[in-house]
């Protein structure tokens, strides 16, 4: 078998159920950039597990409302709130609406980034800004809202037996280099190192800040890379375990980093990649 063919690559995975154990009940998540892709699974998925959940949106609120909707199906609390990350204003507004509402923040999952490519020599200092606001900056300015809440507070042991969580998603560009997407992969090299900064500042305080990284994930920031069998065939040749990622991956990985289960991780990169990071093509010895 040619596991690089389209036909006769194995099937596509079926996802498990998503947990059905309530292990964040009583807790109240904020997920950015929350209306599709991983951030929408994300947020359904920490609904489910029990959380109340802020569901954070840039531009269009029905795909954020269709989310409130979902979790709300399951019994969970939820509302939409339109916020640009990298303006500082609306963010500490956002916060603001979600102490009025749920009273304090448990978890924050700083997903909200974008994605504007060029060749190096011909990208422009726009175009180097946005990414850079949106994908750091952005995770900087809710980062440094929850953590303050998070001192504020402190724990609350039949919540949970940490003040806070923080989970920064990032992405395998933190460690692959990516030629033509610079300011991305600056951006999630810069969140690395920004979480484990964070996280050994606050660990004592029983705050705990990690990232997941995903690799190849099947949503439409990059749909190009897998709607077609060709274009899945050549993703496949970067990816050993011969899937793509599924958006309820990094959900489910999400619950348990900010379930208690959890308790004694921070300042961790949790790779979410099928093994692209195991770089296939020194398979043979290179």
């Amino acid at each position: 078998m040619d596991p690089t063919h389209p036909s006769d690559r194995l099937p596509d995975v079926v996802m498990p159920a998503c947990p059905a154990e309530k292990i964040l009940k009583g807790q109240k998540a904020l997920v950015t950039g929350a209306s599709s892709g991983i951030g929408r699974a994300v947020a359904i998925t920490l609904g489910m597990a029990g959380a109340d959940v802020v569901v954070n949106y840039h531009r269009k609120s029905e795909p954020a409302e269709e989310v409130v909707a979902e979790i709300r199906s399951e019994h969970g609390q939820a509302f939409s709130w339109a916020a640009d990350v990298s303006d500082e204003s609306q963010v500490q507004e956002m916060f603001q609406k979600m102490f009025a509402e749920f009273g304090t923040i448990d978890i924050l999952v700083a997903n909200a980034g974008l994605q504007q490519d060029a060749p190096f020599d011909q990208m422009t200092r726009e175009q180097w800004q946005r990414v850079i606001d949106v994908n750091l900056t952005g995770q900087f300015l809710c980062a440094r809202e929850a953590v303050r809440e998070f001192k504020r507070r402190g724990v609350v042991p039949e919540v949970s037996c940490s003040a806070g969580k923080i989970i920064c998603i990032s992405s395998v560009h933190e460690i692959i280099p990516w030629a033509g997407h610079v300011n991305y992969a600056a951006s999630k090299g810069g969140v690395m190192l920004m979480m484990k900064s964070i996280a050994q500042e606050v660990a004592g305080y029983r705050i705990r800040v990690n990232s997941i990284a995903p690799g190849a994930v099947r949503t439409p920031i990059n749909a190009k890379a897998w709607q077609t069998p060709q274009a899945y065939s050549a993703l496949m040749r970067l990816i050993p375990y011969n899937r793509i990622g599924e958006p309820d991956d990094i959900g489910r990985a999400a619950v348990w980093l900010a379930s208690d289960y959890s308790d004694y991780i921070t300042g961790i990169s949790l790779v979410i990649d099928g093994g692209m990071t195991l770089y296939p093509g020194f398979e043979t010895g290179g």
